[in-house]
Formats: structure tokens, C-alpha cells, sequence
């Protein structure tokens, strides 16, 4: 047997081992190139009607013993566990001295529990067997249940007397559910958030129903087996691996296994060699592609970052490899053409890569993804980078912290580069500190970070004051370090206003109270602090009267800071909350809005700042605004209330014209930018409008098209804010249309940044982007790149009627489930 696989608990089947009394719950790695492991995660008391266990058993034994055509293979292993009841858990990793390449088709696993809580030797509680291999040679995966004899210890010979595997006949609907929820976990079925809710919920109800029947009396033990890419079948050693199977004159499907699943062809191996051999580099400088070739090559250079290249595209971009070197978008779908392996391959693609013209500062992000490991190509993007002005850097800060984990060296040359731009920039020093330090949390890539951290700290420390009055190295790091200090008082000060019982006021009185009492060093700093959110304005002190809490569980504080030139500075510090997420979201806000006004498009988007301090604690710009929610309370409508602000008899609805243009282009913006980020959980109460006009969207907890509503509407808009437009007959309606596709036409044209940019943040910890392998890909459709400018404009107008028709009474099931979403 030749395959390799990674195991893993989803959560879906952690949630149903503790919702299921009746089940031992096992976890079983398969590695076909390590040695037979699994772990013990949690064993539920049985049925109380089970005679084979007392009800209050607080010390189990589990035993396993892997047997071999019959025979006990190596000694047998086991795991002890105390509790003083239910659940069972163990989570303990048992490895057996046997190489999975070394098991037969009739190898068997044989667990056995034990109860040893009398102190007086121990009783079995029930066994079960298991083969490794179905009838059909095939190594088992999934989940599998196994039904426990009781009061029998597992026996391994062949045929066995304690078989796990149900019988046929005496399945029932719980053993069906079971099987479908196995293959939900290996991926067989499709997920969907909000129905695999509802479908779990069912199943429970189901089990719970079954387990109160009497005739329910065997307790279950559940193994999980790792899936692997392709089926693993075993063979025997010799010429013919596999018998065939016998010719049937029925019409019965026939499984033919093919040995050479997954290798490499040896002769298209050897071709491939001799057309990128070094003396092949001659003849290569003269090819010119015909014209259906330069068709082809220009359809490849167009494909997005993260569409894969075949072997036939590899092969043609590596033949006129000299011909595209004067295309500089050409270069990042070479790079992936190159067999980084051969050492003789890769030193020709490094030459050819140094004389190529010279990319953008978006393909060079995609050098420094987890698909490049040479470290010639990084150096080279790195060299790319540098070209990029400190306000672009910043764009791009947060992804290039999370590069560093896929460099080879930690102190890489994207290191030096970070560390270097951040003593010319102290915004940039500040920014690269905490994204720093926030990954400290993370055991993998500790040490990558700390060593960026000390380098950072070393190269600032050595710094000497210049003449035009720039503070020296020293004084600047203790100036960042301070931050960290303020920090951690803010989260001392949350923690004893949390503590007081009563009304949000009596928080608020006890906020201005620490303040101004225990915590007073806070109101007058004794060195001005720079703020995390802007590191170029220097804090001085809370102002305790202004200071507040929001009704939340977690009660972030609302502190007003004072300045160092007179101003005010309000800030949000939360605890308790990952704002890790809404900081990369706000970041491609900021981004987005940057590449619009760069095309001469302001859309007065709102990219407040956001910023992780800790895993579960950062802060947010506050930004003075009203909810939707709250404005319909008090003024009806949304026009009822700019009128409040921006009267105008002769303007459009009593409004002035600019500020009704500066609410449709912001509503626009954000129309368009949510779609594409998927971001979902939308209502009335976070969506904010300023008094301006400006509406902007808080708090993105879902996005990637995530979302705990059923059947949301493709675009977020409510039905409130095209009535403010003067509803869709209006040519305010019309010109936000137009605003929308024109955004959506531009963003799509940037769209390799932003998917080179997600694809960085791939393995970072933010949970939305790390457990969802598709999430560039589901990036990537919403960009629509198999359309030109023109179909991508019919198609955002299509889209837009669609959500917006959702709004109003229509008599279509589809349209009124969206019209639930906003309810």
C-alpha cells in the first residue's frame, strides 16, 4: 500500500460524540508510512439498563490488541482513565509498534473495556473487533460504529466472536443517519452551515429516541479512520497486485483497481527532462509561439492566482519561456511551470527570473505565498516590495507578518525588509510590533515570530537621534512598549466594571470611579503614549467623565483620551472578542477604497481602524454614528433623519444634494464590498450612519459567504435604504446602479491583489479564514473573471434588481424567504 494522509477531529463529529450516552468515542490517525496509531477521546456512560456497567464506574480501562490472520501481533496497549462520571473522556494517543504497510488483509484491531473501580481486580465491561480491510480489500475510513459484546472480552481469531460490525438485518435509522454523517465528514456531502444545524439537531433527537428503547441494550464503541485522496486497497507483493475480478454474465458493476493510481509515468518523465535539459536552452531562445499559441499562453497569463496550472500549460509556458520575458505578468505563471526540485531547472529559472521584466507589487505577493519554497524567488519579490512607498507597505503590512511563517530561515530577507521600513516609519514599527506580537500566541511559528520580535527591538535600540529632532532608538521602543502596558490596565479596568451587578449606569459610575481614583494614573500619563490605533498621535490621559461602557456582555469601554495637541481621541478597547477577523476585513475596506480613488472614485467608505492586541482582546476607532435600528425608532426614516442635519427646501427630499450623493455612493461602496467578502449577519444594527450621510457596516463575525441566517439575499441592501434613494423608479436608484458596477468593474480588475493578499492569510489563526480550505475560491467567484467589463456590468445590474426585488411584496417563495432576512 502506497498513500499518506493527515488526521483530524471535525467538529461536527466532537459535537455528536458528546451529545451521544451511548458511545465510546475513539480517534484512529492512519498513516500508511508511521506506525498504527489512534487516540482515546471520550467514552459516555452506556445505557443504565446495561448490566455489564454500574452506573457509578469512576475508573475505566481500555485495552487494544492489533491480531493478524487471526494472531496477536505485538504486545497489547492500553489507556487508564479516573472520573467521577460520565463523560469518559481520554485523550491520549496510543501508537502500536506496527507500520500500517505491514498489515494483511485480515489484520484486526480487538478493543476491550474493563472496569477496574472496585479496587479488587477488574471485570470487563464488553469487546469488540474490527477489521482494518472491507470485503473489498479496501482500507476502512470514516467513522465507524462497532457494537460492544458485554461482559466479553474482544477476540481477535478469525472468524471472531465479538464482531463490531452490526449486522444487516438489525440496522436501523440511527446505523443509516450514521452512515450519511460519515460521509459529511469525509466530505462526500455538500456543507452548509445553517442546514447542517437543523440536520444534526434531528439526528440527536433520533439517537436520544432510540437509546430509551429497551431492546437498545448494547453499548457502542465509534473508531474514526483518516480518509485518504484516493482509495487505499491492499495488494500483494509480486507482478500481478491484484486478482481480477471473476467475469459475471449479470449487469453487475465490476471494480477494477488500477496499481499505478498516482505515480509518475516514467517515459513522459524522461521526455520532460530532456525538453528543460540545459542544452535545450539554446534551441529555446529562438522559439516564437504561432498564433494559436500566443492565444493559449495569453488565455494561461490571465488565469487568477489561484486557478492551478495542468501539465500541458506547464510544458508551454516553459518552451517560450524566452519570448515572455518581456511580459511582466507573465513571470508568477512561469515560476509555477519550474520543478523547484531539479537543481538544474531551478538555476535556469532563477537566471531567466533576474533578466524579466520587472512585475508589480501584486504578483510579487504571490512569490511570498506557501506555493513558493525557493528562496531566490522570495529574495526576489522582497526586492519588488522594496520599490513600494510606506503608505502602500501599510496596505500590505498585515499579510506579509503572516509570510514570515512559509520563509525557510528566521531571520529571512522579508524579516530584514519589515524591520528595516519600520525604522523610517514609526506607524510601521507600531503596526509590525502587534501584528507580531499577536502571533506569539501561535506554538508552530513562536519562535519565526520572536526572533522578528528581538530583531525589531535590537535594530530600534540602536538607533541614534537625528538632528531634526527624531527621538533616538531607545526612547522610541519604550514609547511602543508602553502600549502594551496601557493595555493591560484598560483590561484590569474592564475586568472590575464587569463585576459590578446592576443597570449599565452603575458600570458607567464605577468606569469614572477607577478612573479617577484607583486607576487616576491613567487620566494623566506621565510620557505621552502613542496610540495603537495611530501611532502618530500622542495620548496624555482619559478623560474620566467622557469614558463610558456599551450594553454588550462584554462591555467594551467607550474612554475619551486627550492629545498632545489639544484634541480628543475616542477609542473602543474590547476583551473577550477576536477582532482579529474585523481587522482584516476593515483592512481590505481600507484597501478597496484606496484603489477606487486611485481610478478618481470616492465613495466615502468609512475604513475606521481596528486593531489586535491579543487573541481575544484588541481595539476600534469609535466613530460617532447612529444605527439604522435606532434611527427608524426615532425618526421613521432615514430621509426624515439627514433632514435633521442637512435641510434644503429645494433639494431632493428636503435633503442637500450633496449630502443624499455622499449617502448613495456610500451605500454603493459598501454594496459592492460586502458581496464580493461574503459578509453576512447584516441588520439594522450594524449598519451605522453618520450624520454627513456616510453609511459604513461594523462588526464582520461572518463573511466568505458564511452566515447564521438562512437563505441570505445575494447583496445586503434594506429596504429602507433604496426608499431613501426615492425607491427604484428614482434616478438617485439609477445613479447608485451605476456606481455599484463601476466599483465592481474596478475591483475586479484589481482582483489579483486582493486574492494574493487573502491567499497570504490562508494559515493564519482567524477562524473563518483557516477552517475554510476554499475560502480564495469562493473570493474568486464572486469576482466574476469569465466576464468582460460589459457582461460583468449585466450581470451586477441582474444582481442588484434581484436583492433589491426581494425587498418589496412578490409573489415567488425564493424572493419572500430573502425578504425574511432582514425581518
Amino acid at each position: 500500500m502506497a498513500a499518506a494522509a493527515t488526521a483530524g477531529v471535525s467538529r461536527t463529529s466532537a459535537a455528536a460524540a458528546a451529545n451521544n450516552n451511548s458511545e465510546f468515542r475513539f480517534f484512529l490517525s492512519c498513516d500508511i508510512s508511521l506506525p498504527l496509531a489512534f487516540r482515546v477521546l471520550q467514552a459516555p456512560i452506556p445505557p443504565p439498563a446495561q448490566d455489564g456497567l454500574d452506573k457509578k464506574v469512576s475508573e475505566l480501562f481500555v485495552e487494544c490488541r492489533l491480531y493478524i490472520d487471526g494472531v496477536q501481533f505485538g504486545l497489547p496497549v492500553n489507556t487508564r482513565l479516573e472520573s467521577s462520571g460520565p463523560p469518559y473522556c481520554w485523550n491520549e494517543l496510543i501508537t502500536l509498534c506496527t507500520k500500517y504497510r505491514d498489515l494483511t488483509s485480515l489484520a484486526q484491531l480487538a478493543f476491550t473495556v474493563w472496569d477496574v473501580s472496585s479496587g479488587e481486580g477488574r471485570s470487563v465491561v464488553g469487546g469488540a473487533t474490527i477489521f482494518l480491510f472491507n470485503s473489498k480489500k479496501q482500507l476502512k475510513t470514516g467513522r465507524q460504529k462497532l457494537r460492544l459484546w458485554p461482559q466479553k472480552e474482544a477476540d481477535g481469531r478469525v472468524p471472531t466472536t465479538t464482531p463490531g460490525k452490526v449486522p444487516r438485518n438489525e440496522r436501523g435509522e440511527v446505523e443509516r443517519l450514521e452512515r450519511l454523517v460519515n460521509k459529511y465528514e469525509r466530505g462526500q456531502i455538500q456543507h452548509v452551515d445553517w442546514l447542517d444545524r437543523l440536520a444534526f439537531s434531528a439526528v440527536d433527537r433520533v439517537k436520544e429516541k432510540e437509546c430509551e428503547k429497551l431492546e437498545n441494550s448494547f453499548p457502542s464503541l465509534v473508531v474514526e479512520f483518516c480518509s485518504f485522496e484516493h482509495r487505499v486497497v491492499f495488494q500483494e507483493s509480486g507482478a500481478n497486485f491484484y486478482a481480477p475480478a471473476p467475469v459475471s454474465l449479470s449487469n453487475e458493476l465490476v471494480t477494477v483497481w488500477d496499481p499505478e493510481l498516482g505515480r509518475t509515468n516514467p517515459s513522459e518523465h524522461k521526455q520532460l527532462k530532456l525538453a528543460r535539459s540545459l542544452t535545450r536552452g539554446i534551441i529555446d531562445k529562438d522559439l516564437k509561439p504561432s498564433s494559436n499559441e500566443r492565444k493559449f499562453l495569453q488565455r494561461i497569463i490571465k488565469y487568477p492566482p489561484t486557478r492551478a496550472i495542468q501539465a500541458d500549460e506547464r510544458q508551454l509556458l516553459w518552451k517560450f519561456r524566452f519570448s515572455l520575458m518581456s511580459e511582466k505578468k507573465a513571470l508568477t505563471k512561469f515560476a509555477r511551470s519550474v520543478d523547484w526540485s531539479d537543481i538544474q531547472e531551478a538555476k535556469q529559472a532563477v537566471e531567466l527570473i533576474g533578466k524579466w521584466e520587472t512585475i508589480d507589487v501584486a504578483d510579487a505577493l504571490e512569490l511570498l505565498s506557501p506555493d513558493f519554497k525557493s528562496e531566490e524567488v522570495r529574495a526576489y519579490a522582497v526586492s519588488v516590495l522594496e520599490r513600494a512607498d510606506d503608505e502602500e507597505l501599510q496596505c500590505y503590512l498585515l499579510q506579509l507578518v503572516q509570510a514570515l511563517r512559509y520563509e525557510r530561515s528566521d531571520k529571512s530577507r522579508l524579516a530584514h525588509f519589515l524591520v528595516n521600513r519600520a525604522l523610517s516609519n514609526i506607524e510601521i514599527a507600531s503596526f509590525l510590533r502587534w501584528y507580531v506580537v499577536v502571533e506569539l500566541h501561535d506554538h508552530a511559528h513562536a519562535r519565526r515570530y520572536y526572533s522578528t520580535y528581538d530583531m525589531l527591538e535590537d535594530e530600534m535600540m540602536k538607533m541614534v537621534a537625528r538632528e531634526d529632532g527624531d527621538e533616538d532608538g531607545f526612547r522610541l521602543w519604550q514609547s511602543l512598549s508602553r502600549q502594551t502596558e496601557l493595555t493591560a490596565q484598560l483590561c484590569s479596568v474592564m475586568k472590575d466594571v464587569k463585576n459590578v451587578r446592576g443597570s449599565a449606569q452603575k458600570k458607567v459610575e464605577k468606569l469614572r470611579q477607577l478612573l479617577s481614583g484607583v486607576f487616576s494614573e491613567l487620566t494623566n500619563f506621565d510620557e505621552p503614549i502613542r496610540s495603537p490605533l495611530a501611532p502618530k498621535i500622542l495620548l496624555t490621559g482619559v478623560v474620566p467623565q467622557e469614558s463610558s461602557i456599551f450594553k454588550s456582555a462584554l462591555t467594551p469601554l467607550r474612554l475619551t483620551f486627550k492629545t498632545a495637541s489639544g484634541g480628543a481621541s475616542k477609542i473602543i478597547y474590547k476583551k473577550g472578542d477576536d477582532l482579529r477577523q474585523d481587522q482584516l476585513v476593515i483592512q481590505m475596506v481600507s484597501l478597496m477604497d484606496r484603489l477606487l480613488k486611485l481610478e478618481n472614485m470616492d465613495l466615502h467608505l468609512t475604513p475606521y481602524r481596528v486593531l489586535a492586541t491579543g487573541q481575544d482582546e484588541g481595539m476600534v476607532e469609535f466613530i460617532p454614528s447612529s444605527s439604522l435600528a435606532q434611527i427608524l425608532s426615532d425618526h421613521r426614516s432615514i430621509t426624515s433623519y439627514l433632514q435633521k442635519f442637512h435641510p434644503d427646501e429645494d433639494g431632493p427630499f428636503g435633503i442637500t444634494a450633496q449630502c443624499l450623493e455622499t449617502f448613495i455612493k456610500s451605500c454603493a461602496g459598501y454594496s459592492v464590498i460586502t458581496y464580493i467578502m461574503g459578509v453576512g449577519d447584516r441588520h439594522l444594527d450594524n449598519l451605522l450612519l453618520r450624520d454627513d450621510g456616510c453609511l459604513f457596516h461594523v462588526d464582520f463575525a461572518f463573511i466568505l459567504g458564511r452566515d447564521p441566517k438562512p437563505f441570505p439575499p445575494p447583496m445586503k441592501l434594506c429596504k429602507e435604504m433604496v426608499v431613501a434613494m426615492g425607491g427604484t423608479e428614482s434616478q438617485y436608484y439609477t445613479r447608485f446602479k451605476s456606481y455599484c458596477c463601476e466599483a465592481y468593474n474596478i475591483l475586479r480588475n484589481n482582483s489579483s491583489l486582493i486574492l494574493n493578499l487573502f491567499k497570504l492569510m490562508e494559515r493564519s489563526n482567524i477562524p473563518d479564514i483557516s477552517s475554510d480550505e476554499n475560502g480564495s475560491l469562493k473570493l474568486q467567484e464572486k469576482f466574476r473573471l469569465d466576464l468582460d467589463d460589459e457582461e460583468a456590468i449585466h450581470f451586477f445590474q441582474a444582481l442588484i434588481n434581484e436583492s433589491v426585488s426581494a425587498l418589496f411584496p412578490q409573489m415567488v417563495e425564493t424572493i419572500h424567504r430573502w425578504a425574511q432576512y432582514w425581518r
